[in-house]
């Protein structure tokens, strides 16, 4: 499993692609009118103490308050997930607004390594299109396998000249997911969480 975390994903927002997306996913005209008028005109205040500033207005592609933004990126990554979650290919692409998961099931890792590189290779296309960059500090990679030993676990790999090594254990959506498909590592984490809770309390 390959792991993408997309940087800055509400500000970096194109208007004109995310209209362009719902409009291709036949959205009703009248929700679309309502969404031009809801990523324009933002104004905000700011009050310090008892002083209060003026209204102003603010260039902001997405707002990240409203609920209503979360729904608008996934109209905004649904090409991505066309793109990439390919049955044929053996592979499970799951998109939570910017967390990517790129899951590839097959015990041929040299195969594996091969399906792995195309689909980054879409991935970046997406990308520039959309003018989304993805972060590549936060990039990881895990192989999940119930018999180990029959496997090189520790196998990395180079995408793009960037290299990605490969863990033990990764965090998915506040998951820690570990290479033998357990849930001992999750466990240990909430309850290390919990004891430093009890502290605090």
């Amino acid at each position: 499993m390959l792991s993408l975390n997309e940087k800055n994903v509400f500000n970096n927002v194109a208007h004109s692609k995310l209209l362009h997306d719902m409009k291709k996913r036949r959205v009703f005209r009248l929700f679309l009118e309502f969404v031009k008028n809801f990523l324009k005109d933002w104004r905000i205040t700011i009050t310090i103490d008892d002083y209060m500033m003026m209204k102003c207005s603010v260039n902001v592609n997405i707002s990240q308050d409203s609920l209503l933004s979360l729904i608008l990126y996934l109209f905004y990554n649904v090409n991505l997930l066309k793109a990439c979650d390919d049955i044929r290919l053996r592979i499970s692409f799951t998109n939570f607004i910017n967390d990517i998961n790129i899951l590839i099931y097959e015990k041929f890792m040299k195969r594996n390594y091969r399906v792995l590189s195309e689909i980054y290779d879409r991935c970046k296309q997406w990308s520039k299109m959309h003018d989304i960059k993805f972060s590549k500090t936060k990039h990881k990679l895990i192989h999940f396998t119930r018999i180990f030993k029959w496997f090189n676990m520790n196998v990395d790999v180079k995408l793009m000249k960037h290299q990605i090594n490969s863990k033990s254990d990764i965090r998915i959506l506040r998951v820690q997911l570990n290479f033998k498909l357990k849930w001992a590592t999750h466990m240990h984490h909430v309850k290390a969480k919990l004891v430093i809770k009890q502290k605090i309390i």
